[in-house]
C-alpha cells in the first residue's frame, strides 16, 4: 500500500532517519507540557449568540427534555459533528 506524503511530511522522515533529529532535555517533562497544553487548548469554550427562531428553540427544547440533555449540549453537539464533517448541512 503506497501513502501520499507531503512534502513536509517527508522532509520530516528525512531528517528523523539521518539521525539529524536530537531528543530534548527532560522529554517526558516535555511530554507533559504539551499534553496540558493540548487539554487546555481543547477544553476552552468561547460564548456566543445567534438569534434562532423561537419556533427552533421551543422544538430543541422539547426534544432536550425528551433525551435529558440540556438544549445548549445538543447545539454543542451538533456544532463539534458538523465541524468534524461528521454531518452535513443542508441549506
Amino acid at each position: 500500500m503506497s501513502i501520499d506524503l507531503t512534502q513536509e511530511e517527508n522532509e520530516i522522515i528525512e531528517y528523523v532517519e539521518t539521525d539529524n533529529a536530537k531528543s530534548v532535555p527532560n522529554v517526558n517533562n516535555e511530554i507533559s507540557r504539551y499534553t496540558n497544553m493540548a487539554k487546555e487548548y481543547i477544553s476552552k469554550k468561547k460564548a456566543i449568540s445567534i438569534r434562532l427562531p423561537e419556533s427552533d428553540i421551543y422544538l430543541l427544547k422539547q426534544r432536550a427534555l425528551t433525551t435529558g440533555i440540556s438544549y445548549q449540549n445538543i447545539i454543542q453537539s451538533l456544532v463539534h459533528q458538523y465541524t468534524h464533517n461528521q454531518i452535513k448541512a443542508v441549506l
